[in-house]
């Protein structure tokens, strides 16, 4: 009987500004699997208000949450990389329940790197303005959720390298043996 854990099924996960896309990408391109930008799951209302500088709240997240849960699914057997925001444990908790091999890789910086990253950035629906209300929402990954804590503070290279390090550990047929992975 094969691995389960023989295909990566990833949701890229931490707050606006951490890199999820940049470090999604290049984690499905690395493990040769399709990616998804979970920003393109959001119903346009949720858009705007994001644009508008109003917080989501946990009624507007579901049917986005819904929608990235089943696009997990659909790749279970192939695999694949998606990045959203997944900031609380009820959040991962639904893209679990739909597709419960997926592993999260949590992408944990600074509030000012954070800060000044998205400040630097153009283009992007998501103001700055709202990065403290998804730090308060953000929960920690807890020690029973498949996931790994990757630190932002090098280059994207040197985090979607870290990325790629700790799927393919959790990956290996030796991963239950091997301590949790994490800050």
């Amino acid at each position: 009987m094969a691995d389960e854990r023989a295909v990566p099924l990833v949701a890229v996960i931490g707050v606006s500004g951490s890199g999820k896309s940049t470090v999604g990408r290049a984690l499905a391109r690395e493990l040769a699997v399709p990616y998804a930008e979970g920003d393109d799951f959001h119903p346009e209302s949720n858009v705007a208000k994001m644009r508008a500088g109003t917080p989501l709240t946990d009624q507007d997240r579901m049917p986005w949450l819904h929608a990235v849960g089943g696009w997990l699914a659909d790749h279970a057997a192939e695999g694949g990389v998606v990045a959203c925001s997944a900031l609380r444990r009820g959040y991962r908790d639904l893209l679990a329940a739909a597709a419960p091999g997926v592993f999260f890789v949590h992408l944990h910086g600074s509030a000012e790197l954070i800060g000044a990253r998205m400040a630097e950035r153009h283009g992007h629906f998501m103001p700055s303005s709202l990065l403290r209300s998804q730090l308060d929402t953000l929960e920690a990954l807890q020690h029973d959720e498949q996931g790994a804590v990757v630190p932002v503070d090098g280059t994207p290279q040197d985090t979607a390298a870290l990325a790629v390090a700790v799927v393919r550990a959790h990956l290996s047929p030796d991963a239950a043996r091997q301590p949790p992975i994490g800050l």
